[in-house]
């Protein structure tokens, strides 16, 4: 039986959001991590009252193993443990490579063992992640237990693997489109008077909100409506993003980021 519930092969900036976020819902002496990087896993380690341990001791030990490895890297990483990782029997491999197929991971490993393949995106740093994910060969209670172990680091959502590089396109990529928004936002309070500080501050509330509300409420066609009265100012700056070709940009940048996906992938 394994001695750790999850350990992380790669503490990078996703990897460690998804070990803090995993720390809220395991036991840390549950917890193992590993890096290149000794110094950054072991002060990760330490936040989180988790293990370090050496990446084959880690794929020996662990029931989950999170591989948070650049994809350009992945099969010469896992080559160095994947002996390691055959051995153990209660294995779930767990990968978040944007472009590598389970399929793919199962190659480089050299066996059929269960995979869970993630897309998370940065907001999972706060607890407000997009999750997507798919499962191959994976018993409903280790995916509970997955399920589990992420709970905190924010909604994770089940979706065939073949429209996971799609939709990723959206939720991987878009925090950086919504940040480019909200400052385009903030500019113009400022060109208008506002101090820097107070629109900047009043975007990302604007944005906080009516994001809760599309959550809460549904169709943002019909939020938008509700807001813009005839005649009225909002109705005039709906106007003007129209006349600017906010939609067709919007559009254009998922289809674009999905496009280079697919480039990568070659």
């Amino acid at each position: 039986m394994a001695n750790y519930l999850i350990g992380f092969i790669g503490c990078g900036n996703m990897g460690g959001a998804l070990v803090r976020a995993a720390a809220k819902s395991v036991n840390g002496d549950k917890i193992a991590v590993c890096d290149y990087d000794l110094k950054k896993a072991q002060a990760l380690a330490k936040e989180c009252g988790a293990s370090v341990l050496s990446a084959n001791e880690l794929a020996k030990n662990c029931r989950f193993i999170v591989l948070g490895v650049k994809p350009q890297n992945m099969q010469e990483t896992v080559a160095e443990f994947a002996s390691d990782l055959k051995t153990n029997e209660n294995a779930v491999v767990i990968t978040m490579a944007a472009g590598l197929s389970i399929s793919a991971i199962r190659s480089f490993i050299g066996t059929n063992l269960p995979v869970i393949r993630i897309m998370p995106n940065t907001p999972a740093q706060v607890g407000e992640g997009m999750i997507l994910y798919d499962t191959q060969g994976v018993s409903s209670e280790a995916e509970r237990a997955f399920l589990d172990c992420f709970a905190k680091a924010g909604v994770l959502d089940k979706i065939p693997e073949d429209k996971i590089d799609a939709a990723s396109a959206l939720s991987g990529c878009g925090p950086a489109f919504v940040y480019a928004f909200a400052e385009a936002l903030a500019d113009g309070a400022v060109e208008c008077g506002v101090p820097r500080d107070k629109a900047a501050s009043y975007a990302a509330q604007t944005l906080l909100g009516a994001a809760k509300m599309l959550l809460t409420y549904g169709h943002p066609a019909d939020l938008k409506d509700a807001v813009c009265s005839p005649g009225g100012t909002t109705i005039a700056g709906v106007h003007a993003l129209e006349k600017a070709g906010l939609r067709n940009a919007a559009m254009d940048a998922v289809s674009a980021a999905y496009k280079r996906t697919l480039e990568l992938k070659k």
